[in-house]
């Protein structure tokens, strides 16, 4: 059997033959000694290991391989435009609404008219027409009152008027009334009475003008013209309206 310091030399002959031929985990008492060489071996064995796992997953990510991904950057920029463009379509719908509200609660008064004369002239009042039928003449909210513009709502309006005589040449001054005029005016109510323009033709065949003024509800706008000339009955020669600018 031998005493012990025969056996601790057997067993550091067979440690030492376990480690020449690989075998260090059969090497008693090993794992106490962190410079033993089996404990070595295996600490080696595991950065191996390691390193061939991390080398392998290096060569995955620099192999070129792309993973297929959602393209989010796209899918936003769609969105985006299209949050924009409902935006855009929003604020227009809005606007239309907007402007619509305004015309129905002012009214936008309005009217073209053309001349309604069809004989001599006994009275020096110009009578006038408004309808859609006639073509460029319409009344919105004014009302004609035996041809004379009623106005129906209080406000500051743009005048316009044209008169063209008929039959009008160079030869025919020298018999045309010295005074010959065209005047607008509110000839009712009497408290009302005010010439709004005058307009003389000095020796023309046409007169135009036009000019702002506030007038009242219940004005009545009347034009006259000196006796005996005749104005022309063409749309594009003879012509009144008004228009509501503030009310």
């Amino acid at each position: 059997m031998g005493g012990p310091t025969t056996r601790a030399r057997r067993a550091g002959k067979m440690g030492r033959s376990a480690w020449i031929f690989g075998e260090p985990s059969s090497i008693p008492g090993c794992w106490l000694y962190p410079w033993c060489p089996a404990q070595h071996l295996v600490h080696s064995g595991y950065s191996v290991k390691m390193q061939r796992l991390k080398r392998l997953a290096m060569e995955e990510e620099g192999s070129g391989c792309n993973v297929p991904r959602l393209p989010w950057a796209s899918i936003l920029r769609a969105a985006l435009l299209l949050l924009l463009i409902g935006m855009v379509i929003y604020c227009f719908l809005c606007g239309q609404r907007f402007t619509q509200q305004q015309l129905d609660s002012t009214g936008w008064d309005l009217a073209e008219l053309l001349l309604n004369h069809t004989e001599s002239r006994q009275d020096p009042r110009l009578r006038w027409q408004g309808s859609p039928a006639l073509g460029r003449s319409f009344v919105h909210g004014p009302e004609l009152d035996n041809g004379q513009l009623r106005i129906q709502r209080t406000g500051i309006y743009r005048l316009h008027i044209q008169v063209t005589l008929t039959n009008c040449s160079s030869s025919t001054w020298t018999v045309m009334p010295r005074q010959a005029t065209l005047t607008l005016g509110i000839c009712s109510p009497t408290t009302h009475s005010i010439s709004l323009l005058r307009l003389n033709f000095h020796h023309t065949c046409r007169v135009a003008s036009q000019r702002l003024t506030p007038l009242a509800k219940g004005d009545v706008l009347c034009t006259n013209l000196t006796l005996p000339l005749l104005p022309s009955r063409n749309a594009d020669e003879t012509f009144f309206g008004v228009q509501l600018v503030r009310p």
